[in-house]
């Protein structure tokens, strides 16, 4: 009896996860499928098969301009966010002061509060200081969203490392300093990767803080929002998003790689030794 509930529980529980992934991705499946229409209107039956809405994507000095500006935000926002939790992370796991636990705890507090709240936030703040809306704003905005995916990553790294390594380094003479630059880094590099590919990701496909932050210089969400008001630029910008989306695709399937290739050493070197 108890064999046949596990089993129509398994079963249940199948078509749950079947249900949840068709609800969750079926409509950016949707998204390729209509970058690709010969029509304006996202519906079926499909009109024919036509590569004219990536053709326009070439020469658009207003996208192009877009994409640059969220390159190089999300450029110094992942390097920045990226050094910070490398930082807060390592003396979190290695440190001994009870500090470097308070501000990781801290750091990864924006995860839970919502998006609108950090942007209006920031942006009182931003102008408080006479910064006002501008690129470096979103900077700073970025690099606080990204820093606590940064911190987590580079935490649980530092935390596989076993401990006996930096302090028989420490045992033979090594400052702290030099333990961690010729140590630690080395071995946390496929996770400072990782770290960085997500903390870039999230940089360059945020929207709501950099709606309230922007100046003059739009980052890409930003310009496909504007182009939503418009009808005939809907195909598009659906084909603006398919690029967008195989992009993050690989970009997030690298980190991921890099992520477990970290961890995989981690356990490997250990049973060797």
């Amino acid at each position: 009896m108890s064999v046949r509930t596990n089993h129509d529980r398994v079963g249940w529980l199948g078509i749950y996860v079947f249900a949840y992934l068709i609800f969750l991705y079926l409509p950016v499946a949707l998204i390729p499928i209509f970058s690709f229409n010969d029509s304006i209107q996202a519906a079926f039956p499909l009109k024919g098969f036509t590569i004219a809405w990536y053709q326009q994507l070439v020469g658009n000095d207003a996208l192009t301009g877009a994409v640059m500006t969220s390159l190089g935000i999300g450029l110094i926002a992942a390097s920045i966010a990226t050094l910070c939790g490398m930082t807060i992370a390592y003396m979190d796991t290695h440190g001994t002061s009870r500090l470097a636990g308070i501000i990781s705890g801290i750091v990864r507090l924006p995860i839970l509060i919502p998006g609108v709240i950090v942007g209006i936030a920031l942006l009182i703040f931003v102008n408080l200081i006479g910064l006002g809306p501008s690129r470096t704003a979103i900077v700073a905005g970025h690099v606080l969203a990204g820093l606590p995916t940064t911190v987590v990553v580079m935490r649980g790294r530092f935390a596989s490392i076993p401990k006996s390594i930096p302090e028989a380094a420490e045992d033979l003479g090594a400052k702290e300093w030099l333990v961690f630059w010729r140590i630690m880094l080395p071995l946390s590099l496929p996770a400072i990767g990782s770290a960085f590919m997500l903390a870039f990701l999230i940089s360059f496909d945020e929207f709501i803080i950099a709606f309230f932050l922007a100046g003059t210089e739009p980052t890409l969400p930003l310009y496909i929002w504007t182009q939503l008001r418009f009808p005939k630029s809907l195909p598009v910008v659906m084909a603006l998003g398919t690029v967008i989306l195989a992009v993050s695709i690989i970009i997030a399937t690298t980190a991921e790689l890099l992520r477990n290739r970290g961890l995989a050493g981690a356990r490997i070197k250990p049973a060797a030794a």
